[in-house]
């Protein structure tokens, strides 16, 4: 099934011996009435010409980043906002440096730099390159950041040798970016519902109860969401985060209004409580700043628990159902404990005793608790909450799939 008709794809051709297989890449993507624009690197134009590249893509060839008549025409930046997709074909061992590094000291690197989109690397080098420690910490770091990488594949190399390190065919490329675009469709006609961070209750104008979370998981997992082409809104208490364009951001501060705003935006396909919301309120909120005394009784009482609710009532329930527990101690029992009592699907649970994965940091480990694998719990080692998410996202795709 073709699902890249058109689509805009920039093609970022490195200088490599596999660079003349970007010509085969580009008369496969044309052929689908994609439409593409290339950017040729210095060395890579001492493998292809950009004659030859502007034939097959029928489009300009960009290779200078201080051009005059091309900043006029297209800057960098207008530039990686124009693609729907950014493809580096081949993906050199320098190239993964320097993106690694940050760098952008040519258009290329500059317009990845700058690029709110998908990136897709192919990497492609000797087999002693491409097994170098280096190289390897470098992948790993771009993983981090959302780079998708393809390949590579084992074989025979121009250099005479044989191993890992030979770029992805043509064909393989274009399957993986269709199958891509593919998922992207489907996952359109979905809608996932997302709520962050605390809750706050208020005593009095001035005071309130509340958490120490930060809202980083769950603007991560909304993120990977929309990029992942689901209908994305998502429920924030009080942080100071920031939230891409194509996601509906509400934004609430009490219990009873994350409550409110969860009930007008289902139903839904997939809703992810990550939301630390606080337990009690007060009963009675002051309407004036409580004067300063020795003492001080509060009355509090229990706030609605809004994934029990929604997990019970078949009207509103999603098809997936997942809760978060913030746990410091005795994680997998409490968790299976809320998995059976507030009937969800599955619980995440993680150790917010643990510092260097606690509610501020940007890292986090967690365990996912299925209801339909009999409490088998999968443990996701520590890392970036962005990395976190994504294979958090990708066993929600299967699961709905």
């Amino acid at each position: 099934m073709n699902n890249l008709s058109q689509k805009k794809i920039l093609l970022i051709i490195c200088g490599g011996i596999s660079a003349y297989k970007s010509l085969e890449l580009i008369r496969l993507l044309r052929k689908q009435d994609v439409e593409v624009k290339t950017i040729l690197t210095k060395s890579a134009k001492e493998f292809v010409t950009p004659l030859s590249v502007a034939s097959l893509s029928q489009g300009k060839v960009y290779d200078d980043l201080f051009n005059a008549k091309n900043e006029a025409e297209m800057d960098h930046i207008s530039l990686s906002r124009w693609a729907d997709v950014i493809l580096v074909v081949p993906a050199t061992a320098n190239t993964i440096s320097k993106l690694s590094a940050g760098s952008s000291d040519d258009l290329a690197s500059t317009v990845i730099l700058a690029s709110d989109k998908d990136i897709f690397l192919t990497p492609a080098m000797n087999v002693r390159m491409w097994e170098h420690p280096s190289t390897k910490q470098n992948l790993n770091k771009l993983k981090s950041y959302g780079y998708k990488i393809i390949g590579p594949e084992i074989g025979d190399m121009a250099c005479g040798e044989f191993g890992e390190g030979k770029m992805t065919e043509p064909k393989n490329i274009f399957q993986t970016i269709n199958e891509y675009f593919g998922e992207l469709n489907k996952n359109k006609r979905l809608k996932a519902l997302i709520t962050a961070g605390p809750t706050k209750e208020y005593i009095d104008p001035v005071r309130f109860i509340t958490n120490k979370s930060s809202g980083k998981q769950g603007y991560a997992l909304a993120k990977s969401l929309a990029k992942r082409g689901f209908q994305t809104t998502l429920i924030s208490g009080p942080t100071n985060l920031q939230i891409d364009d194509n996601i509906n951001l509400i934004k609430v501060e009490t219990a009873d209004e994350m409550f409110k705003a969860t009930q007008e935006n289902l139903p839904a396909d997939v809703a992810i409580f990550s939301a630390a919301v606080a337990d009690f309120k007060v009963k009675e909120k002051k309407n004036e700043k409580i004067k300063k005394q020795d003492h001080l009784s509060l009355e509090l009482e229990k706030n609605i628990d809004i994934l029990n609710y929604v997990s019970k009532h078949n009207s509103l329930r999603p098809k997936l159902v997942i809760g978060f527990a913030a746990e410091t101690n005795n994680i997998q029992e409490n968790a299976q404990k809320k998995l059976i009592e507030k009937n969800c699907d599955w619980i995440i649970a993680n150790d917010v005793s643990n510092n260097s994965i606690g509610f501020d940091s940007d890292f986090n480990e967690v365990s996912i608790f299925y209801k339909d694998k009999e409490m088998i719990n999968e443990k996701l080692a520590m890392k970036k909450k962005s990395e976190i998410s994504e294979e958090i996202i990708n066993r929600v795709i299967k699961q709905l799939n």
